[in-house]
């Protein structure tokens, strides 16, 4: 605990089971109460190491998506209690080391929700991130920091964190079962003025680190620009916001 505030990690896995243990090795467990991962029905051991590990394991009998992987992730971890859930890769792309400096900043109070940045510094390309996604990353950042009227170095790192007070007011179960779901996740943490701030974080590029294909980054590049627009479109009062934040 830090501020008595109890901390959770959770990792939303999917064929992790060569990056699992070094992921785990470097989550520094002393200021961590919980570690929760979902198996989105991965086809190698990742299940096998996670209880080896002694990691509360939950298991999808099929492949349900990224999105639907953290939808049972944030459920479980609000579920055991937790203050403050940071969602780390298990596939040992973004560093453990700095779970302890995104925590810091939640329980500061003067943030809702935290990101691990790969753009600040040199990180990604030095990290090895094609070129073709860092222009990507680039491009679309710059288009949602003008619709969103916000300004972040970038909105598609997975390495994330957020107080339960988001995650309850957030209406998680509406967004996308797919990799968008980050994207609309943070775009109505903004929208309800949620306050986010961010953290450079080195990246790692390798062969057993997941990372989704051209087409599929095509189809998510569209969607976050379709996020975007009805974003501003609902602050402009043109359209409904669909995404209401949940009442307690």
């Amino acid at each position: 605990m830090i501020n008595n505030k109890k901390i959770a990690v959770i990792l939303p896995a999917y064929n992790a089971a060569l990056t699992l243990q070094k992921t785990f090795d470097e989550i520094p467990h002393d200021i961590v109460d919980d570690i929760i991962l979902t198996d989105d029905a991965s086809k190698d051991k990742t299940v096998e190491i996670a209880h080896q590990l002694n990691i509360h394991t939950i298991i999808h009998q099929t492949n349900k998506g990224y999105g639907a992987n953290q939808k049972t992730c944030y459920k479980a971890a609000l579920d055991r209690g937790a203050d403050i859930i940071i969602m780390l890769h298990p596939d040992y792309q973004y560093s453990p080391k700095l779970l302890s400096a995104m925590v810091c900043m939640l329980v500061s109070g003067h943030y809702d929700g935290v990101i691990a940045s790969r753009i600040l510094g040199k990180g990604a390309l030095a990290g090895g991130m094609p070129l073709y996604k860092y222009i990507a990353n680039r491009g679309l950042t710059f288009v949602q920091n003008i619709l969103l009227n916000y300004k972040l170095s970038e909105y598609h790192t997975g390495y994330r964190g957020w107080t339960k007070e988001v995650l309850e007011s957030l209406p998680l179960e509406t967004y996308s079962d797919d990799f968008i779901f980050d994207n609309q996740m943070m775009a109505q943490a903004i929208y309800h003025d949620f306050r986010i701030g961010e953290i450079s974080c080195p990246t790692k590029y390798f062969k057993e680190a997941s990372s989704i294909n051209f087409k599929r980054s095509m189809i998510y590049g569209l969607g976050v620009l379709k996020t975007s627009v009805e974003y501003r479109l609902s602050k402009l009062g043109l359209v409904s916001n669909k995404r209401q934040k949940n009442k307690h």
